[in-house]
C-alpha cells in the first residue's frame, strides 16, 4: 500500500539524489499522523465543549486523584506553560465553573487549584471520546503493532523528556 509519504520521497530521491531523504520516510508519517490526532482531539474535545488547553488542565487534575488538586506550580509542570499563561487559564477556567481557586493549608501565601464535580464529569467524558478517537486511528494495527509501535516511538521521545529546564 503506497501513500502520500510515499510519493513525496520518491520525489525527492528523484530530484535530489545526492541526499539521504530516509529520515522522511519515519518523520513524515509521524508529522502527517500528528496532524490527524490534532483534528481528532479538537472534534473530542468540542463535542464536550472544551479547547485543548482546558482539556489538559482539567485532565492534569483529573490524573492528580481525589480531590483533584494541584498548586499552579505542578500544573505548570504537567502542561508546559509559563506562570503567565496558567493564571489565565486557571480564571478562564473558573470563571466557567470547572476549577476551583482554595487556600493552600501548607503555605499561607499559596493556592490550590481543585477540579470541580463539573470540570471533573467533563474531563471524564472527553477523555472517553478522546479515546474512541484514537482507537479509531489505530485501527488498522494488531495489539502486538501497537505495543511495538509505541515502544519505538517511546525510544525516540524518552530523550526529550528528560530535558532539564
Amino acid at each position: 500500500m503506497e501513500d502520500e509519504v510515499d510519493r513525496l520521497v520518491a520525489a525527492w530521491r528523484r530530484e535530489r539524489p545526492d541526499l539521504d531523504v530516509e529520515p522522511l520516510e519515519v518523520l513524515s508519517r509521524v508529522s502527517r499522523l500528528a496532524r490527524h490526532l490534532d483534528r481528532a482531539r479538537r472534534l473530542a474535545f468540542a463535542e464536550h465543549s472544551l479547547e485543548p488547553w482546558e482539556f489538559d488542565v482539567l485532565t492534569s487534575l483529573r490524573r492528580a486523584g481525589a480531590p483533584y488538586q494541584l498548586s499552579p506550580g505542578q500544573l505548570l509542570t504537567q502542561t508546559l506553560v509559563t506562570s503567565g499563561t496558567m493564571t489565565n487559564r486557571i480564571d478562564r477556567l473558573a470563571k466557567k465553573g470547572l476549577v476551583e481557586r482554595l487556600p493552600d493549608p501548607s503555605d499561607r501565601r499559596g493556592v490550590l487549584v481543585r477540579l470541580t464535580p463539573e470540570g471533573r464529569d467533563r474531563a471524564d467524558q472527553a477523555l472517553a471520546g478522546l479515546l474512541d478517537q484514537e482507537r479509531a486511528i489505530l485501527g488498522e494495527l494488531s495489539r502486538q503493532q501497537r505495543g511495538e509501535l509505541a515502544a519505538l516511538l517511546r525510544q525516540l521521545t524518552a530523550p526529550f523528556d528528560n530535558i532539564p529546564g
